[in-house]
């Protein structure tokens, strides 16, 4: 999940929140690299002393990554620091998910933080004292530093008596999964259930941002993300006689070069859509014609009508394709996760929060939604919430999710905590 923001970027302040100075209302892309903030507030100030507990939990965590749906070691760690922060925790016979739930000493709404815990299938080379210890596995996309953000926002929260409302801590594992995902199962197993949810948090590193600043929007600001597998049927034989019958590595090309004018000339061109194959198995050896090719891709759009005309463009270009050489197809074509829509009124509620907390120099809205996906967005089909991006951006550093050297410093522990506290605390306030 990678994005570029826009070059400038905007803090908008909501009422009762003072306006940041003219000259911090845009800033030029990539100016700021301060790790913390000019004025930090008071959950910052909390953060800063919980950072070597934070750094240790993020390396234990980066240390024995875990892949979708086994994350058993990660929810014992987990398990036994909420104990440790004497917050109880719930677990489940066949879901790896953790919840913890804090207490409000004061009536109030119900906000659940959610923080994801998967790793990747990559081998790691970042040459961390702590690097991974599993082969072939890596916490490349900051899930470890989610989870030690999320634990150090329920340190700064655990036993405030002014806290209005329950915080429900939502651990899910496998976000990175694609289709099914972890939020769904959570959900099933009662997550947002007794007491009920009214608003939802969360947050993902995102390098494409300068460190010690967090990013936001209205509306959609992730895409829905399906997948298709497109098996093309021909006849097999020699490649010296192609005329013989249907060639399917001709009817696949095809299909593969015909599938992006759907993105110019089926849908408004102001309306963002991204049609890829990324996968195509075919074939033995140079001189044998095989009888199936196979095209593995995606689609992703950021609006239901949107989504639904793709997948219908989609099968009825492939089909005609295919039929026009002479070959058959067989289509699946499934539905990954929702588009991620932010509430408008508890967006700005948080980013007034942020804009407090480390001054609105910090804090910038970004004009267009990016094209990755993410399973927060089932839980924002359910209750208000926002999905913010926390930057982790270094001149000189690797700037890619999912890449074998991604390693978001430290100092961005402190400000993930520290924002989803004062956020958490905002959203009771409503």
């Amino acid at each position: 999940m990678y994005f570029r923001p826009s070059a400038r970027g905007s803090a908008r302040p909501v009422s009762g929140v003072p306006a940041p100075n003219a000259a911090a209302r845009h800033i030029p892309f990539g100016v700021s690299q301060r790790s913390v903030p000019t004025r930090p507030g008071p959950f910052t100030q909390e953060a800063r002393r919980l950072l070597p507990r934070l750094r240790r939990w993020r390396s234990d965590f980066h240390r024995e990554p875990e892949l979708a749906d086994q994350e058993h070691r990660t929810r014992e760690r987990i398990v036994r620091i909420l104990g440790e922060l004497g917050i109880p925790a719930t677990t489940y016979p066949d879901f790896t998910g953790v919840l913890g739930v804090i207490g409000g000493g004061l009536p109030g709404p119900a906000v659940a933080v959610r923080a994801d815990m998967d790793a990747l299938p990559v081998t790691e080379a970042t040459g961390l004292p702590y690097a991974s210890g599993l082969a072939g596995r890596m916490h490349a996309c900051g899930h470890d530093v989610h989870m030690a953000c999320l634990l150090g926002a329920a340190a700064l929260l655990a036993g405030r008596p002014d806290l209005r409302g329950p915080v429900k801590l939502l651990f899910q594992p496998a976000e990175e999964e694609g289709e099914r995902g972890g939020a769904g199962p959570f959900l099933d197993h009662g997550a947002f259930d007794s007491p009920p949810v009214d608003y939802v948090l969360g947050q993902h590193v995102e390098p494409g941002l300068p460190l010690g600043t967090y990013g936001w929007r209205k509306g959609p600001i992730m895409a829905a993300a399906d997948r298709f597998r497109i098996t093309v049927f021909g006849r097999g034989g020699h490649a010296a006689y192609p005329h013989r019958g249907p060639d399917a590595i001709l009817a696949a090309a095809e299909i593969v070069t015909g599938l992006p004018a759907l993105v110019s000339r089926v849908r408004d061109p102001l309306d963002p859509v991204v049609v890829s194959v990324g996968a195509v198995h075919g074939g033995t050896r140079h001189n044998i014609l095989p009888d199936e090719v196979v095209l593995d891709g995606t689609v992703r759009t950021l609006s239901a009508t949107t989504r639904d005309l793709m997948e219908a463009a989609v099968r009825r270009r492939v089909r005609a394709i295919a039929r026009g050489l002479g070959a058959r197809v067989r289509i699946v074509y499934r539905r990954g996760y929702p588009v991620t829509v932010n509430a408008p009124a508890a967006t700005e509620v948080v980013v007034g929060a942020l804009a407090e907390e480390f001054g609105g120099r910090a804090v910038r809205e970004l004009e267009r939604p990016v094209l990755g996906a993410e399973d927060f967005s089932r839980y924002l089909e359910r209750v208000p919430g926002t999905f913010l991006f926390l930057g982790v951006g270094q001149r000189g550093a690797p700037s890619t999710l999912h890449s074998a050297t991604f390693a978001p410093p430290d100092a961005a522990l402190i400000m993930g905590s520290a924002g989803l506290a004062a956020a958490t605390v905002a959203l009771q306030g409503t």
